[in-house]
């Protein structure tokens, strides 16, 4: 397996890898990179600690075809070798034996960078799967085809040619996945910021809906035919307690349970559960549309509120003034109110002759009339002028509260307020530069943005974070964020505070002293590659994994799976291929994807024997969807 990239992302992608998946990795990463410290994924902490500490052996330079030097490599140390390259060039890609590779990812933050890598790779080696990272959606699809076909007709165009890596994979190898972190994390971050504890991943038409519930009281217990997708902390509560990760021991979260370990948690009463709810067919939410949507303004929004109630005011006056003059002078109603609209506009029928009420009425309607003319001068005005900046930027409006304050609005940042609109959880944006891509969305969904640095006061105040129901920080600084995180809870010490944090140790340490600091109040930090990653390492494997769903800090991964070639499952019972910890059937698909929810069941019976023609819908730990998609002859192709 070989992977690029020029952050957190390719680190952790490596990791998990080699510590889940035990597989030979070659790192291709950036010079810089060396002094930025790797993610630890489970038993590979010690060997990325290792990774850290070594010194780059001595570079050797490698000609490539411009001339630049193509990478400075390393000994493999626990199963990864190391290139420190600026960009994945073709010397780069050589180097690191892409033309032996079973699967190349390429996680640059940069689309172009990955679509030129992608296409010099692919011309490398026609049988190579790759998985890309870009977050433009339309252009991923468009790339994603023009790969396959071209890998489609270079095999054709060699029949013979047989794949000289390693055995075990067949059929799909050249397949191409597009994916984003943004979207796969967005769901999650926007799910742990809202009030509700729902969890849904809709993917590919297919929806999964868990719920969390707490823990049961005294004679409670869980509505039955809810399978249990996991345990959550006994002792979550505990202020100096850390948010649940593989590292909690038994304490912490249970993914997968069996029925023994459930009716346990039921008996104590101390541990919440996360059940799921429902899995089904769905063309998902529409997103916003592109050109156009938001740019008329709402008729409430053309006018101020003092404008609004001046309005109604003189309308008011002004039937008061056709009551007053059908019962002073016995005439129709609809006249009365003709004659008045006439005094009104100083239309030329001055009341001589006749009595004094309806002298003094005429009057007053012209004073009325008066007064009319500024008012309507202002509603055009205003009217005007919310046009005009209807393309602009508005301002969090007054008496604005239960919103969620989301800060940054880059890539993760645009992805969690298109998320949270959908939901329709209602939000105001903070951002630092005029400049930064999510703008564009937030002024087409007309969400309000305070343009400042958050670390500055009055930024975070602007925000209406005194109102607000929760904070949701998701630049990439982590220390932005943690300054924010406690600025914030200095205002309100009760407010729902969820963290993007790269580094899993400092992300624990801030837990720990957020929750003893503020006991009462909610606080989570989550990483976008924590979340992203275990979907970029089953895309790698040939297997695209339809969703995540965060347990504390623990990754619950569901994915689709043909039952045939899989000995854990072919010919056994659901019951008996359910395996506690590491993977749960949910839902046998028999009618495939576009005909319809006919063709999904979810209610399996514990006895229904599984077909190798059969297709599945499947719940798994990370280590658990390693050993379903585990390559045969690795070891041996290693050797």
């Amino acid at each position: 397996m070989v992977v690029c990239g020029d952050d957190g992302l390719a680190h952790r992608l490596a990791a998990e890898l080699r510590g889940v998946y035990e597989e030979q990795v070659t790192l291709v990463v950036p010079p810089a990179e060396r002094t930025v410290r790797p993610p630890v994924v489970g038993r590979a902490r010690a060997v990325s600690a290792a990774l850290l500490d070594r010194v780059v052996s001595a570079a050797v330079n490698r000609a490539a075809g411009n001339g630049t030097p193509a990478a400075a490599p390393s000994e493999p140390v626990g199963g990864q070798r190391t290139l420190e390259a600026v960009e994945a060039t073709e010397a780069v890609l050589a180097e690191a034996g892409v033309e032996r590779a079973a699967a190349l990812a390429l996680v640059y933050d940069d689309d172009e960078t990955n679509i030129r890598a992608a296409l010099t790779a692919r011309r490398l080696n026609p049988r190579l799967r790759l998985v890309l990272r870009l977050y433009n959606r339309r252009l991923g699809q468009h790339i994603e085809e023009l790969l396959d076909q071209a890998a489609a007709l270079a095999v054709e165009g060699e029949p013979g040619s047989g794949h000289s890596g390693y055995s075990g994979y067949s059929g799909g190898d050249a397949s191409t996945t597009v994916l984003s972190d943004a979207d796969t994390a967005a769901p999650a971050l926007a799910a742990t910021a809202v009030a509700g504890t729902t969890k849904v991943v809709q993917t590919n038409g297919l929806l999964l809906r868990a719920v969390e519930r707490p823990p049961a009281g005294p004679g409670e217990s869980d509505p039955p035919g809810l399978p249990t997708l996991a345990l959550l902390s006994a002792n979550g509560n505990d202020p100096a307690f850390a948010d649940g990760s593989e590292t909690s021991g038994e304490q912490g979260p249970l993914l997968l349970p069996d029925a023994a370990a459930v009716r346990e948690a039921a008996a104590s009463g101390r541990r919440g559960s996360v059940v799921l709810e429902q899995v089904a067919y769905s063309a998902g939410p529409a997103l916003p549309s592109g050109r156009g949507v938001g740019v008329v303004a709402p008729f409430a929004s053309l006018f101020s509120r003092r404008l609004r109630w001046s309005l109604a005011g003189l309308v008011g006056c002004v039937f008061a003034l056709a009551v007053a003059l059908w019962l002073a002078t016995g005439i129709h109603p609809l006249g009365a109110l003709y004659l008045t609209l006439l005094d009104l506009f100083s239309i030329n029928d001055p009341a001589i002759g006749s009595t004094t009420e309806r002298q003094v009425l005429q009057l007053l309607s012209g004073l009325v009339g008066l007064l009319l003319l500024p008012v309507l001068l202002a509603a055009v005005l205003e009217a005007l002028g919310t046009f005009r900046g209807a393309g602009a930027l508005r301002r969090p409006p007054r008496g604005l509260g239960g919103h969620v304050v989301l800060l940054g609005l880059g890539k993760i940042g645009t992805r969690v307020l298109i998320r949270l609109r959908e939901l329709n959880i209602p939000v105001v944006c903070v951002e630092a530069g005029p400049e930064a891509r999510g703008l564009a969305v937030a002024r087409r969904l007309r969400v309000p943005v305070v343009l400042g640095d958050v670390t500055q006061e009055g930024v975070l105040e602007a925000a209406k974070i005194h109102r607000a129901h929760a904070l949701l920080a998701v630049t990439s600084s982590d220390t932005t964020n943690l300054e924010a995180a406690l600025y914030a809870r200095s205002l309100r010490p009760d407010l729902r505070v969820v963290l993007r944090l790269y580094d899993d140790d400092f992300a624990t340490a801030v837990y720990r002293t957020l929750r003893a600091a503020h006991p009462q109040a909610l606080t989570r930090s989550r990483s976008v590659s924590h979340l992203s990653a275990p979907s970029f390492a089953g895309a790698m494997m040939g297997r695209q994994i339809l969703g995540a769903i965060p347990v504390e800090r623990r990754v619950l991964l569901f994915a689709a799976l043909d039952v045939g070639g899989h000995a854990q499952l072919e010919g056994k019972t659901v019951g008996e291929a359910f395996r506690a910890g590491y993977w749960r059937v949910l839902a046998l698909d028999t009618g495939r994807e576009g005909q319809g929810g006919s063709g999904l069941v979810w209610d399996l019976s514990d006895t229904r024997v599984l077909k190798s023609e059969d297709r599945v819908v499947l719940a798994a730990t990370r280590r658990g969807l390693a050993e379903l998609l585990r390559r045969r002859g690795r070891r041996a192709a290693g050797a």
